[in-house]
């Protein structure tokens, strides 16, 4: 059998994708290299500083978490909604009658 072989695991192993805040290894030009180290540094900055992204995505991750357990289990999700709604409307009931007095 030789290395072309159709049969046998092929040994090619494809690129790793690196993250856009990682820097890759193996670069040996210290300019390439400050020029990749400054790209990953900007790149986390702006992951790490774009806080409407991280918080769409958060919601949407909390959406979708909603949802698969409104789907798995309708009472317990009617259960949690009604439990929600009368903490908040004990919440404002509560601040109400501070405000009040």
């Amino acid at each position: 059998m030789s290395d072309s072989d159709p049969r046998l695991p092929s040994t090619d192993m494809p690129p790793a994708v690196l993250p856009r805040t990682a820097v890759p290894a193996g670069i040996v030009d210290p300019v390439q290299s400050a020029r990749a180290e400054l790209k990953a540094a900007l790149a986390a900055i702006e992951i790490k500083g774009n806080i409407p992204r991280r918080v769409e995505k958060a919601s949407q991750r909390g959406i979708l978490r909603a949802r698969t357990f409104a789907h798995r289990n309708p009472v317990g999700a009617a259960a949690a909604v009604v439990g929600v709604a009368a903490t908040i409307g004990g919440l404002v009931w509560v601040i109400a009658r501070a405000v009040s007095r």
